[in-house]
């Protein structure tokens, strides 16, 4: 992910700079603006109490797109304290977000982008704040998509583009196995199970930490494999993205019996 305002560290000149640029935003009857263009109150809450019961509270980004319900319901299964929802304050404050995703990758965008997704996505994580992509979830965290030749532009977290897999069949549908990295958090004790997709499309190449040129006092994200195909025509792709605070799957774990529970609960018990 690129360098957020978090990044860098303050120094009482830095924040008395902020206070007076803010006092005269405000004199001047300015609201203050996200990145994108978003007012920042509702997605910069104060993060609510923690539960008397310890349980974790998750939101399910509810902006059209995605099997919401089994998400709902396969995060209550692991101990979440879960709810649906397009609200940008509930989004934004609870401990985890889960982006479903279901669908065309500039679909997905648009919907995203219509309830300002997109925003508290990227106020979440600058914030160090989880964030859980699912399928085409996962997808729009990178640059682009491109399907049937028209190229939508995503959220940027990662490097690269979400192409139709290069298969001799199309779409992947079933369960697969997977080749996760060493030191997996998610996928800690599913690390040879197989979990169950349905796509067309595929993130194909990750590159983000993993070239010559990589700062080496920077962990790089760790990605998990998995292949469609025949031997020898098979087409290998992006399975899950494990980079700080944002975690994502291109396979369905709400789909995926005891592997995707183990897996959702890994990532619940790490909020």
């Amino acid at each position: 992910m690129p360098d957020t305002p978090s990044d860098t560290p303050s120094t009482p000149d830095r924040d008395n700079d902020r206070d007076k640029f803010a006092a005269a935003q405000e004199a001047a009857g300015i609201t203050p603006l996200l990145p994108h263009g978003g007012a920042a109150a509702d997605l910069n809450p104060a993060p609510a109490p923690a539960r008397a019961d310890g349980r974790s509270r998750v939101v399910v980004l509810d902006y059209g797109f995605g099997n919401v319900r089994s998400a709902v319901r396969a995060l209550e299964r692991v101990g979440a304290d879960v709810e649906l929802t397009a609200d940008l304050t509930r989004a934004a404050e609870a401990d985890g977000l889960v982006v479903p995703g279901v669908g065309a990758f500039a679909a997905c965008m648009a919907g995203l982008r219509a309830v300002r997704g997109d925003q508290v996505i990227d106020r979440r994580l600058a914030g160090g704040r989880p964030v859980l992509g699912i399928c085409v979830g996962m997808q729009v965290m990178f640059d682009a998509g491109v399907e049937h030749g028209e190229r939508a532009e995503g959220l940027g977290e990662w490097p690269g583009v979400v192409e139709r897999l290069d298969a001799p069949v199309v779409p992947h549908m079933g369960w697969s196995p997977v080749e996760t990295p060493e030191g997996s958090r998610l996928f800690a004790g599913v690390e040879h199970e197989r979990f169950y997709f349905v796509h067309s499309y595929a993130a194909q190449q990750f590159t983000q930490g993993h070239d010559g040129d990589a700062d080496p006092r920077y962990t790089p994200p760790l990605v998990t494999w998995a292949r469609h195909g025949a031997p020898g025509s098979e087409a290998r792709f992006v399975a899950a993205v494990e980079s700080g605070p944002l975690a994502a799957t291109q396979f369905h774990p709400e789909k995926s019996g005891d592997a995707g529970a183990t897996l959702l609960e890994n990532w619940v018990r790490s909020l």
